[in-house]
């Protein structure tokens, strides 16, 4: 019976557990960039429904802000009509008074009415158009919003798909960069959401 040959197994096993304790150290970097990952998707998540509620908002208010335009025109349409009897009662007064006859005293209490109402008219007006101006700089304040909350949203997104590329490739610095990208996000989020 020949002898056993014997095969050197510490020269194979020595390659065989480097490239193990590689490949763990790789595998170990697939958790943070996992849980990073997964944080980052709910800041975007969160950032987005900002965003969306800010622009709905801001849609709401333009409206308002058009239907109290439309109230202001209305009453200034309305103005320039009393403006109008008011003059056509000045000129019968005159025409009265070119005939050499006193107007009757009706005329000069109509123009007076006319001249009331109008100031009347215009202050509404004015009060229209100071709501609207409120209604319009209140949206575009959340526009602004809008748009910080989407710029969030966009730099969680490229450091989700950072993310995913250092998975992937299971390189740190790709993911290191991933966290910086994100963390701005986050901060640009949480800014936007104090203020």
């Amino acid at each position: 019976m020949p002898d056993e040959t014997e095969i050197e197994t510490e020269r194979v096993r020595e390659p065989i557990e480097e490239r193990l304790e590689h490949d763990q150290k790789r595998v170990a970097l697939l958790r943070p960039i996992a849980l990073t990952t997964a944080i980052l998707a709910a800041v975007a998540a969160v950032a987005a429904l900002q965003s969306g509620a800010a622009v709905n908002m801001a849609l709401i208010l333009k409206t308002e802000a058009a239907r109290l335009q439309t109230e202001a025109s209305d009453q200034w349409a309305y103005y320039q009509a009393k403006g109008i009897k008011a003059a056509i009662q000045a000129a019968t007064r005159s025409a009265w008074l070119a005939a050499g006859k006193q107007p009757p005293a009706e005329h000069e209490a109509e123009m007076r009415r006319y001249t009331v109402e109008q100031e009347e008219i215009k202050r509404a007006a004015e009060e229209k158009e100071r709501q609207r101006d409120e209604k319009s700089r209140e949206a575009d304040h959340l526009l602004h919003r809008h748009h910080s909350f989407a710029n969030a949203v966009a730099l969680t997104q490229v450091s989700i798909a950072l993310g995913a590329v250092a998975a992937l490739t299971r390189i740190w610095w790709v993911w290191l960069g991933s966290l910086a990208v994100g963390g701005t996000g986050i901060v640009l989020f949480v800014l936007n959401l104090v203020r």
